[in-house]
C-alpha cells in the first residue's frame, strides 16, 4: 500500500517526489524486507497501472478495501484512491494519472517514529534518480580511495578492517 501513501498518508510529507509512510510494527524492517518492498512497488509502478479517485461514504470506502489508519477522523465523505487491485487508499489528492508517471522509487531510511509505529522515508521520480547517482558516485570515490572497483570494494575494505583490527591488538 505504499504506492496509494505517495498520495496521502498521516503525517505524511506529501510532495511530489518525497513520501514517509508510518505504519504500526513493533519491530525494526530487515534491510531484506526493506529491499522487497522496494521492488514489489517498482514493480507496481512499472506496470504503469491506472489511478482513480472516487468520493464515496467511508462504509463504501471499507467495502473497497480502504483502510482508516492510526484512528484518524474522517468525514462522512471520503475520497478513495484506486492503483489497479494492487493499491486502495483514503486520499487527499491525486499527483499521477498512472503508477508509471511517479518513475523510480526508493527507500531512503526505515524506522521508529513512536511506540509500535514505524516510518519509511523514501523519494521517487527525479530525486530517487538522484539519489541513486549520488550514491554511485560516492561508492566511486570510496573504490578510488581503496583503489578497488565495483564488486571489489567491499572485499577490500574489509581487508583494511581487518588489517587495522590486527595492528591495533598488535599494539
Amino acid at each position: 500500500q505504499i504506492l496509494g501513501s505517495h498520495v496521502s498518508q498521516k503525517g505524511s510529507l506529501v510532495t511530489s517526489d518525497v513520501l514517509r509512510f508510518d505504519f504500526a510494527n513493533d519491530q525494526p524492517v530487515s534491510a531484506e524486507q526493506l529491499r522487497q518492498v522496494e521492488h514489489k512497488v517498482n514493480q507496481e509502478i512499472l506496470a504503469n497501472l491506472a489511478v482513480s479517485t472516487e468520493e464515496m461514504s467511508m462504509d463504501a470506502a471499507k467495502a473497497r478495501g480502504a483502510m482508516a489508519l492510526f484512528g484518524e477522523k474522517y468525514g462522512d465523505e471520503v475520497r478513495v484512491l484506486r492503483m489497479g487491485d494492487f493499491s486502495t487508499e483514503l486520499s487527499g489528492g491525486t499527483h499521477v494519472a498512472r503508477t508509471g508517471d511517479i518513475g523510480l522509487f526508493k527507500i531512503l531510511s526505515e524506522g521508529g517514529v513512536a511506540s509500535g509505529i514505524r516510518r519509511i522515508e523514501a523519494v521517487t521520480g527525479a530525486a530517487a534518480v538522484a539519489h541513486v547517482v549520488d550514491e554511485e558516485l560516492r561508492l566511486h570515490e570510496i573504490g578510488s580511495l581503496l583503489s578497488a572497483q565495483g564488486s571489489e570494494v567491499v572485499d577490500k575494505l574489509r581487508q583494511v578492517l581487518d588489517r587495522q583490527k590486527k595492528l591495533e591488538r598488535e599494539l
